[in-house]
């Protein structure tokens, strides 16, 4: 009997070493605030995201989106993206950022696109660094969605999440399936035209996807040459109901005078019908050509009033 008391005593306090004093569990805190692969592949765990750096205006509009705080972004977030305290730092170009102002600015964390060159060849360097990286892919909503998720869940804000994410979700799906219900859908052309050249795109793209989503059929899905060269007789033969375009690059002026010598020169423009029916318009470039964000909803609702509604 004294063994055994001895035994229960022993293992008793062997208990008690392995509790504090709520009866939890002792051991090493986890301070993880989101573990994800990026879109590079890479395994991601964020510790700490109190000092931030986005490589674009639209990722550093998304992070503040999700709450976040940021401490450095490219010279783009200045000029179109959204407003900013005077305590961010400019790190450079959107294509070429500098890696010197990054690393003097100690982020804990940098936000990079996956399509941008100068970007992915940053990785190395900054994982040297010690500075945590995560790439990102954004062309469509969803891709959008997936990365609002992401950093919300870093910053903990769910809410922001529900409203800046599956609230906007929420506008778009109602939209898609009221054009579903069209009894036709359009034929488009999709042009985007900067101060040197004007080119069509397909569905591939961020406006290029909407008018899928919407129903509409565009002719540089099966015109892929439409890609290379804005080929008028092609355009001719494929006669599309809406024709739309959008400028990109600093100077609209210069854009919209390249469309005019490209497509509204040539004496054959006046007879298509999407001219014909005054259905040819100039999108803005906030919602076409940037990244809308939490304003895709709108992006979406603008194209409906005018593929549908507008009839």
């Amino acid at each position: 009997m004294k063994y055994r008391l001895t035994a229960i005593l022993i293992l008793l306090i062997l208990l008690l070493t392995g509790c504090n004093q709520s009866g939890t569990s002792l051991k090493q805190p986890d301070n993880t605030k989101a573990s994800f692969v990026d879109a590079l592949g890479h395994n991601v765990t964020v510790h700490k995201a109190d000092r931030v750096i986005a490589l674009s205006g639209s990722f550093a509009e998304t992070w503040l989106l999700a709450g976040g705080n940021l401490i450095g972004t490219t010279q783009d977030a200045f000029t179109d993206g959204p407003a900013l305290d005077e305590s961010v730092h400019d790190v450079g170009r959107l294509h070429s950022p500098s890696l010197e102002q990054i690393i003097a600015l100690e982020p804990d964390l940098v936000l990079l696109s996956k399509s941008i060159s100068a970007h992915v060849k940053l990785y190395d360097q900054l994982k040297a660094a010690g500075i945590t990286t995560a790439y990102f892919d954004v062309e469509v909503f969803g891709e959008y969605l997936d990365m609002l998720k992401i950093c919300t869940d870093i910053t903990g804000r769910r809410d922001l999440y529900e409203s800046n994410g599956i609230a906007v979700k929420s506008r778009i799906d109602k939209v898609i399936s009221k054009a579903n219900r069209a009894a036709s859908h359009p034929r488009v052309l999709f042009v985007r035209v900067n101060s040197t050249s004007a080119t069509a795109r397909n569905s591939d793209t961020m406006a290029g996807a909407m008018l899928k989503d919407l129903g509409c059929i565009n002719i540089a899905d099966s015109q892929s040459s439409l890609l290379k060269n804005l080929s008028m007789e092609t355009i001719i033969q494929e006669d599309p109901n809406f024709i739309f375009s959008v400028t990109m690059g600093e100077s609209e002026e210069k854009a919209l005078k390249v469309l005019e010598e490209t497509l509204e020169a040539n004496p054959a423009w006046s007879g298509l019908t999407a001219v014909k029916n005054k259905q040819n318009f100039i999108l803005p470039k906030d919602l076409f050509h940037l990244k809308p964000n939490n304003r895709w909803g709108e992006s979406y609702e603008r194209l409906y009033g005018i593929l549908y509604d507008e009839k």
